[in-house]
């Protein structure tokens, strides 16, 4: 993200004057949510397929970084601690973090990547598209820059996803694979918690049940045009993300995205 737009949407009034919001827990979950996935994405450097993807994945994995960057330091302004950016993405336990869990998982081959983009990307474009009309002018700013990021993330997975299904049979049997070990992790992103309820009260958030049909609707477009089906529901279903219980490999991925700042606590560069 910009420097400039950064100060556009830090000097842009909160939906209140107060210090503390109640809606400030609702705001943790979407920025640890595209945190930990810019995190995944990064990955992807040096391991795609081809040189072209490695910058694809990586500027999504920016997009979404920057997504987190104008959130952290507007939910330290409302929520009375005062916390900065590097305070939320490098100080914080397992435990203290709202994702789903989802974004968290391992990287997989890059099937499983793309299932997991493009079911994400259609989450984040009905997402945005709602907190565009938030009653908090931060929340609508960013949701406002992030929308034309998001459809141009879920354009890139759909490309894929019908270019793998639509394609020979060993791609289409591996794409079909990605999307049946993707689906356990779905139901999470549509959960209404007492955060999004306090949210969507206020005018400021959405429920997430109610993203669920338009998002399941673009995905399976994009499904049936890669001649291949959704998956039944699974008997197994995560739960748990938005109250801090996290899978066996979010304490891994933290430990490598916050090595450095608390190996050199206090430093700059």
């Amino acid at each position: 993200m910009s420097d400039h737009l950064t100060d556009q949407l830090s000097d842009a009034p909160a939906a209140a004057a107060s210090p503390t919001q109640p809606y400030a827990a609702y705001l943790v979950g979407l920025a640890d949510d595209v945190l930990v996935y810019a995190q995944r994405l990064a990955e992807w450097m040096t391991n795609a397929p081809q040189i072209e993807e490695d910058m694809a994945l990586g500027n999504i994995a920016l997009d979404l970084l920057g997504q987190a960057r104008a959130l952290y330091p507007h939910i330290g302004a409302i929520d009375g601690t005062g916390r900065g950016e590097d305070d939320f993405a490098m100080q914080r336990g397992e435990r203290d973090w709202r994702n789903v869990h989802l974004v968290e998982q391992e990287r997989g081959d890059f099937a499983d990547e793309m299932a997991r983009l493009l079911w994400f990307s259609a989450y984040q474009v009905q997402l945005q598209t709602a907190l565009g009309r938030s009653t908090d002018a931060v929340v609508a700013g960013v949701a406002g820059k992030a929308l034309k990021e998001v459809r141009y993330h879920l354009d890139h997975a759909s490309l894929w996803v019908v270019r793998l299904g639509d394609g020979t049979e060993e791609s289409h049997r591996r794409m079909q694979a990605a999307l049946e070990r993707v689906q356990p992790y779905l139901a999470e992103l549509f959960d209404d918690d007492e955060a999004s309820v306090v949210a969507a009260d206020l005018g400021v958030g959405v429920l997430p049940s109610s993203l669920r049909d338009g998002v399941v609707e673009q995905v399976s477009r994009v499904v049936m045009q890669a001649t291949l089906s959704l998956p039944e529901s699974s008997k197994w279903r995560s739960r748990g993300g938005r109250a801090g219980i996290h899978s066996r490999p979010m304490g891994y991925l933290l430990a490598e995205l916050q090595h450095i700042a608390r190996s050199y606590p206090g430093a700059t560069w």
